[in-house]
């Protein structure tokens, strides 16, 4: 979890190919008009993330059904949405990456081809209410290179499996 361009697909996809589980792109969830509507600078509201809340519940209420688990990359900013994936049923543990707004702008501003614009990393800060300490989860600082904060993730992964 986190905002974008924290490293959260990037990450997500390795920590799950190294534990040999599935991956979700949590983004790819999003319909068509959520995407057009954050391409053309428009943040999404509550309403908005509604359906994908949904479908992503419904696909983690499926992993845990299977023996594998999974990971799963979505942004997760505020305590409603996670407490709802965690109604799932599901045994979800978060990872938290957590990035300075500066570094965040700078990485956006380094991609190509994704949906989601600079102008809106704002109101992802604006809405963003990270881990609290009741939350089965942890907090990575994500201003590393990605290796670096693999090594983290999967460090604490461990220490948590244990």
């Amino acid at each position: 979890m986190g905002v974008s361009a924290s490293g959260k697909s990037t990450v997500g996809a390795r920590v799950a190919q190294r534990l040999g589980v599935p991956f979700l792109e949590g983004d790819d969830l999003h319909p068509a008009a959520n995407r057009a509507k954050m391409a053309s600078g428009h943040p999404l509201d509550d309403g908005d993330r509604g359906p994908w809340l949904a479908a992503l519940a419904d696909r983690v209420r499926a992993a845990a059904a299977g023996e594998l688990g999974g990971v799963v990359s979505c942004s997760a900013l505020k305590r409603a949405y996670r407490d709802h994936l965690r109604g799932t049923g599901a045994n979800l543990y978060f990872v938290y990456l957590a990035l300075d707004h500066r570094l965040a702008e700078q990485r956006i501003a380094g991609r190509q081809g994704h949906f989601m614009p600079p102008s809106l990393l704002d109101s992802q800060y604006e809405i963003l209410q990270p881990l609290e300490a009741d939350e089965p989860g942890v907090t990575i600082d994500a201003s590393g290179s990605r290796e670096q904060v693999l090594a983290l993730v999967v460090q604490d992964l461990v220490r948590s499996a244990e």
